[in-house]
């Protein structure tokens, strides 16, 4: 019975209620701690302090501008696939499936005007440009027999480039290397660099990641791809497929994002990370075949 020891008759004790109010202050305080230690997915720590370096408007204003002209280009040799062609819809939809869990990412993610294009080339390769600027090849679909857990890998890869502004990173240390910056007007998108970045676009196309930011892509590709439905494990046969690719010519992506044992061996480690995210996410509700062979430079134009 409470009250009954000599502490409680002296006064010392602590009322029931009030240790009870004490204890839910408390752990309302670890709640708010939470999600500082807490958060389910993958971990690649803060952006690199050289993106501040470039403009983001202007660097997405020049991929832009550069995504606008090879899709025209594309168009005007009848290598854009129209918006009806299967694969084209496949890539759209897996698309529309990955870009609202990408916010978290990059708060910039929900302003860009993201687009998806399917081109009617034989080469292996694909890529998100700063701004949510999607491109796939037709090659990459038709020769890796890629199926749609596959893709999702590929493009969600791609669009953690975007969000984690690799590229501006890198920019921005290749602007510090040379010394091109002045202080203040770099930040603002002026002088030296601001001039410059009119020409940026078509350097994305050929940029050469670091092995660490490749290994931030993969990661938040495998978290991006888990929350939209689709088996983050995917990566892991993409990767093998790439690399029994690359035992002949190798294919240009790889030019740009280099594959290896060690890349693969790094996702493995962290698929656990995101299988609690994968086994709570809704199921996509349409699957797609993989792409039929690319018959011509026409074939864009058909089924």
């Amino acid at each position: 019975m409470f009250g009954d020891c000599a502490d409680c008759a002296a006064g010392r004790c602590t009322p029931p209620a009030q240790r009870s109010r004490r204890l839910f202050t408390g752990l309302l305080g670890a709640a708010a701690l939470a999600p500082a230690w807490a958060r389910e997915g993958v971990d690649v720590g803060p952006k690199s302090k050289f993106a501040g370096l470039v403009s983001a408007e202007q660097l997405e204003a020049a991929g832009g501008q550069q995504y606008a002209q090879m899709m025209r280009e594309a168009a005007q040799q009848r290598a854009l696939a129209p918006m009806e062609h299967p694969q084209a819809q496949r890539l759209r939809y897996i698309a529309q499936r990955i870009v609202p869990f990408s916010y978290e990412w990059n708060d910039r993610a929900r302003q860009w005007k993201w687009e998806v294009n399917l081109l009617g080339s034989p080469q292996l390769n694909a890529f998100c440009m700063p701004g949510g600027k999607i491109a796939f090849y037709y090659g990459i679909l038709e020769k890796l027999q890629l199926e749609d857990d596959e893709v999702a890998a590929i493009m969600g890869h791609e669009v953690a480039h975007a969000l984690r502004e690799h590229a501006r990173e890198r920019m921005g240390k290749t602007a510090a290397t040379n010394g091109v910056i002045e202080l203040g007007s770099a930040l603002l998108g002026l002088g030296n660099l601001g001039r410059g970045l009119a020409g940026l676009g078509g350097q994305l196309l050929t940029l050469r990641f670091s092995r660490e930011d490749e290994s931030e892509a993969d990661l938040v590709g495998i978290e991006l791809s888990a929350r939209a439905g689709y088996d983050p494990s995917a990566a892991v046969r993409l990767w093998e497929k790439m690399m029994s690719a690359n035992k002949g010519a190798p294919p240009q992506w790889l030019s740009t994002h280099p594959a290896s044992g060690t890349r693969i061996r790094d996702i493995q480690a962290n698929l656990s990370k995101v299988a609690g995210l994968y086994a709570r996410a809704p199921r996509p509700e349409r699957r797609f075949p993989v792409a039929p062979p690319l018959r011509s430079a026409t074939t864009s134009r058909d089924g």
